[in-house]
């Protein structure tokens, strides 16, 4: 998030709470009324499918905003549900305080609408991938992202500095955990990845993105967060 926001919101910061890892921000049903700013941790937002899988949109880390609300309408349900995944310090924004700042400060409300442009690519990238390339796509693609935001170079490739689970992996594909075992296991024996105490290590990022016909899209749209 550009600076200029962030100093816009933290100037009318409603409240904060703290909650451990695993609680929920908020869940599917609940009345969206605020906004909020992740001050320290990680939150995860997804959603629950009708046969009770879950999926994967994105991972707000520190300094991003959290906004699944329609401004300038009446309130409604929230349609996905946020997890804290480390320890987090969340400040809080009413809604109709965020709208009424914003009809104040013409300047900093194009800069609002930027920022919620650049998120909505992000999703639209994501699911262009999963739509366009099947499961493979979507799995190559969200490896991808998880090296443009966590990815260390190393000598052999790049380390995805965030250790994932094969059932998160699949979360944020939209399949079942065996489908990613065995799309894993097909690039480790091709050699275009490894595991190294837990974290994947990418020794081919381009065979990757020739697979998924990479657009090469700027790191702020190609990203998990």
């Amino acid at each position: 998030m550009n600076q200029p926001i962030h100093d816009f919101l933290n100037s009318f910061i409603h409240c904060e709470k703290e909650l451990n890892k695993g609680a929920f921000l908020f869940q599917e049903g609940d009345v969206a009324d605020h906004i909020f700013l992740v001050r320290t941790g990680k939150v995860r937002i997804g959603k629950i499918t009708p046969d009770g899988r879950e999926i994967t949109f994105r991972i707000c880390k520190e300094g991003e905003l959290i906004s699944e609300v329609s401004l300038f309408c009446e309130p409604s349900p929230y349609t996905v549900h946020a997890i804290v995944i480390d320890k987090s310090t969340l400040a809080l924004i009413k809604k109709e305080e965020l709208e009424e700042q914003l009809l104040l400060n013409p300047s900093l409300s194009i800069e609002f609408i930027k920022t919620m442009e650049i998120q909505r690519q992000r999703t639209q990238s994501k699911f262009r991938d999963l739509i366009l390339h099947g499961k493979k796509g979507a799995l190559y693609s969200t490896l991808i992202r998880l090296s443009n935001s966590y990815g260390v170079e190393q000598t052999d490739g790049i380390l995805i500095d965030l250790p994932q689970t094969n059932q998160e992996l699949a979360n944020f594909c939209g399949m079942t955990r065996e489908v990613v075992n065995r799309l894993l296991n097909e690039l480790k024996k091709t050699g275009k990845l490894s595991l190294v105490e837990g974290k994947i290590v990418i020794h081919e990022l381009q065979f990757l993105k020739n697979e998924i016909h990479c657009e090469n899209c700027p790191v702020e749209i190609c990203n998990i967060y």
